[in-house]
C-alpha cells in the first residue's frame, strides 16, 4: 500500500465518520477535513473530477457554517 492509497483511506474515512454525527457543527468541520484529504488525494492522482466536487462541497460547507455563525451573531 502505497502513501497515495492511504490518503484515500484517511479521506473515506473522514467523509464517512461525518455521516453519523449528529451535531451539524461538528458534522461539516470533519466532513471539510474528509474533503481536504480528498483533495489531496485527487492532487496525487491528478483527478480533476475528485478535486472539483470535494471543492465544492467544502464552499457549500463553509457556507452553511458562515451563515449560523452570523445567524448567531445577530
Amino acid at each position: 500500500m502505497d502513501y497515495t492509497e492511504v490518503i484515500g483511506y484517511i479521506a473515506s474515512a473522514f467523509v464517512l465518520l461525518s455521516f453519523v454525527m449528529k451535531e451539524m457543527t461538528k458534522l461539516r468541520y470533519v466532513n471539510i477535513v474528509g474533503c481536504a484529504f480528498f483533495i489531496f488525494y485527487g492532487v496525487l492522482l491528478s483527478s480533476w473530477p475528485i478535486i472539483i466536487t470535494n471543492v465544492a462541497i467544502v464552499c457549500v460547507n463553509v457556507f452553511y457554517l458562515t451563515k449560523k455563525q452570523k445567524n448567531k451573531a445577530q
